[in-house]
């Protein structure tokens, strides 16, 4: 069966790569929840679900998304559901809302959740832009009392999209060591190799130079000093020479909102290993999410 009880020896996430060999190509410079909304996401609904679909969840500092994702393909099956994200960002209060949009997709399968926290044994150690009331939460309890008796993942967000970025995106035609960095607020990271994933790594708060390296080289301190893009570039380059010399990756993929501009800054970049702009944008988190559940990873 596919989804396997993460209790009693889960699939490695190798199981969820390609059959066929990957290779690396060059380099080519470019209380509650309220209000809630859809959007077009790809893929035909379908009332025929199969084996290898799950649901997933992503939450955000603003909204909270999810999404039906056929594993086979990465897709979305119909539209995406939205809610906001309720403030305070509390433990229940965005567990109920999580609750919302999985209740809306009429799902009783497993299901995959995106946290903006770091996770070990089940435990959020860290919150970043949530309620700080999530640090020492257990998350597997909380989601428990809201989902009921079902197969759950939970783990850190840029790890969810840098899982599907690597599997069906930006990563898919590399091999070896693929590392995903979104630029926003600060710098989320997530590092696969031939498609599993080393979970939290936080390297946004790698010290570089004097500074850590979110506080240098992300898309807020490039906005908050109006910097061009030439010159966020230099400060980008400094960072990914740092994670190159220690990580020999085959290969950055940026992620967060800036990589739509990509053309402007990328081509600047002086570093030496290949950097690619992310391609399933706001997707990513809900189908690593539902990767994560389909391969019993519960980190």
């Amino acid at each position: 069966m596919f989804f396997r009880d993460s209790a009693q020896n889960p699939p490695a996430l190798t199981s969820l790569n390609n059959g066929g060999p990957r290779r690396t190509i060059p380099h080519q410079s470019s209380e509650g929840a309220t209000s809630v909304s859809t959007e077009s996401a790809g893929g035909d609904p379908t009332s025929s679900l199969g084996p290898n679909q799950a649901v997933g969840v992503d939450v955000g500092g603003s909204g909270i998304k999810g999404g039906l994702v056929d594993l086979d393909t990465g897709q979305l099956i119909g539209e995406r559901f939205k809610v906001l994200t309720p403030q305070p960002a509390t433990p229940q209060a965005v567990a109920a809302g999580i609750r919302e949009v999985v209740e809306h997709f009429e799902w009783s399968g497993p299901v995959g959740v995106a946290l903006p926290v770091v996770v070990t044994a089940g435990i959020a150690r860290t919150a970043a832009n949530i309620d700080k009331a999530w640090i020492g939460t257990d998350i597997y309890e909380l989601l428990g009392a809201e989902l009921g008796d079902r197969q759950l993942s939970v783990l850190n967000d840029a790890d969810a999209a840098g899982m599907a970025e690597d599997r069906y995106g930006a990563g898919k035609d590399y091999k070896g060591v693929v590392m995903l960095l979104t630029f926003g607020t600060g710098i989320g990271s997530a590092i696969l190799f031939n498609g599993v994933l080393i979970p939290n790594t936080e390297l946004g708060h790698m010290q570089v130079g004097e500074m850590e390296a979110e506080h240098q080289a992300s898309s807020k301190v490039r906005d908050d000093n109006d910097l061009s893009f030439p010159k966020w570039a230099e400060d980008v380059s400094r960072v990914l020479i740092a994670y190159e010399a220690l990580f020999w990756p085959e290969v950055f993929i940026a992620g967060g909102g800036v990589s739509r501009k990509a053309h402007k800054w990328i081509p600047h970049l002086t570093n030496r290993t290949p950097v690619v702009p992310a391609t399933l944008q706001n997707s990513a988190g809900i189908v690593g999410a539902a990767m994560a559940v389909a391969a019993g990873l519960r980190p």
